[in-house]
């Protein structure tokens, strides 16, 4: 792997800056990481295995990016990314998720990602194929059985008579594959055959749940019942998908595929485990504490490097990157199992935000609230404009209701934002080809009831 051709650190950070305010430590903290991972790639084999991943804990209040950051940073590496939630998990022996299927759902994603890049790569061949039975659709090849017409008495018996309808036949089959290519004849209705297996529901009654087991029943009893074909009328458009499903499952090599995938996470794979503080145990030993301390001793080899069963195959956890975060209110890291602690050496603190932070938010980043405002309304013909003074206010009211109430971070400003446009989206439809400015005025009109009781705010926004 070229380290050439992926993102510096520094081209990682301004990646991040487009959509996420402040928290450059935890920015440059998963640039690094992300970055290492790419160094790892261009070690010698020998020593590319020694090199463990440099898992990364986040601490900060919710809202102010924690989430976003691990999410956007998978998809510059365009990696298997999942995130779960830590306090979904119990003890192996309790009802409940035990902490190995979060490998099996990344498998499944990775496998995903995998076969639909390899589905984009025989693309071109199976359009060729499908545009084929297309025709073979709309222009019927005419029947081989036909008496055979004895060739005229001057004719050389060594040249085959060619009927005059094949030419028919060649001439009408290439003017309908030019209006096929074309598509001007998508919505014309046609029949075709689709295969369907009918697979009976089987219950099956197992401490771990149904999601759990790695039985693909459908490829295990597929094949023991008859498939039945069944005739749909559908457009030429639909046909065409339909078609085109079925002639990439034919040409992608699953075996090519599930290998891939299961590398791609064993070096590429990133878990974000989120409300990892909710796992911490609790003072109280008076009764079973499935959900706290178990799952951190079973999410601790995991983290360490195990060897996991999936459906594919088995998975290898030793270079996956692990991302942790929690707001730790009631708790604090140093409360995990020292062990765990040791997994994660990097430890960010990401700050509250402030009344700057929620301004820039609101009209900075590419998918800003205030721009996502504008262009929702603007399907309905209506024209907003935020003027400089009410984005102000509707940040310094967010930042006040933060300090007054439960701090939610960055999500406050969504519950503001709708309760301030609730009343022009429902009159959108029959506001058309209106302007309407919003200004600090309009802002504190709209909410001012709200804001000046407490209680009220509490639940409202």
């Amino acid at each position: 792997m070229l380290l050439d051709s992926l993102f510096t650190p520094r081209q990682i950070v301004e990646e991040l800056d487009k959509y996420i305010v402040g928290q450059e430590d935890a920015k440059k903290a998963v640039a690094i990481a992300l970055r290492n991972r790419s160094r790892r790639q261009s070690l010698p084999p020998e020593m590319r295995d020694e090199v463990a991943p440099k898992n990364i804990i986040m601490i900060g209040p919710t809202g102010v990016g924690k989430t976003e950051i691990a999410r956007r940073l998978a998809r510059l590496a365009n990696a298997p990314f999942l995130k779960v939630e830590a306090s979904k998990y119990t003890e192996v022996g309790y009802v409940g998720r035990d902490v190995e299927s979060m490998i099996r759902d990344l498998t499944e994603l990775s496998v995903g990602m995998v076969r639909s890049a390899q589905a984009e790569a025989v693309r071109e061949k199976a359009g060729t194929i499908v545009e084929n039975r297309l025709l073979d659709i709309l222009v019927p090849p005419p029947k081989r059985t036909r008496k055979k017409t004895p060739a005229p008495k001057n004719q050389n018996p060594a040249i085959p008579a060619v009927p005059d309808e094949l030419d028919s036949y060649e001439r009408t089959r290439e003017k309908v594959r030019k209006r096929l290519i074309q598509n001007k004849i998508d919505d014309k209705l046609i029949n075709i055959e689709v295969q369907s297996s009918i697979v009976p529901m089987v219950e099956i009654f197992s401490p771990m749940g149904f999601e759990e087991m790695d039985i693909n029943f459908k490829e295990i009893f597929g094949g023991m019942f008859p498939k039945r074909t069944k005739e749909r009328a559908v457009t030429v458009a639909e046909a065409r998908q339909i078609f085109m499903e079925e002639e990439s499952d034919k040409l992608v090599d699953m075996e090519k595929v599930v290998s891939e995938a299961i590398e791609k996470i064993e070096n590429s794979g990133i878990i974000f485990l989120d409300e990892i503080d909710k796992i911490v145990g609790s003072d109280s030993k008076t009764g079973p504490d499935v959900s706290r301390e178990g799952v951190q001793r079973d999410i601790l080899p995991i983290i360490e490097g195990s060897t996991v069963p999936t459906k594919y195959g088995m998975v290898r956890t030793d270079h996956i990157l692990f991302i942790a975060a929690g707001a730790f209110h009631a708790s604090k890291p140093s409360d995990l199992i020292p062990e765990l602690q040791g997994r994660f050496p990097i430890r960010v603190e990401l700050k509250s935000l402030s009344r700057d932070d929620f301004k820039r938010i609101l009209v900075e980043p590419r998918n800003a609230l205030v721009k996502q405002y504008i262009a929702l309304l603007d399907t309905e013909g209506l024209k907003i404009n935020f003027t400089d003074d009410s984005i102000d206010e509707i940040s310094s009211l967010a930042f006040l209701i933060n300090e007054q109430s439960e701090n939610i971070g960055a999500r406050r400003l969504h519950t503001i934002m709708e309760r301030l446009l609730g009343e022009i989206s429902f009159n959108a439809p029959e506001l058309q080809n209106k302007k309407i400015t919003i200004d600090a005025k309009y802002v504190r009109n709209q909410l001012a009831d709200i804001i000046e009781d407490r209680d009220l705010s509490r639940y409202i926004l």
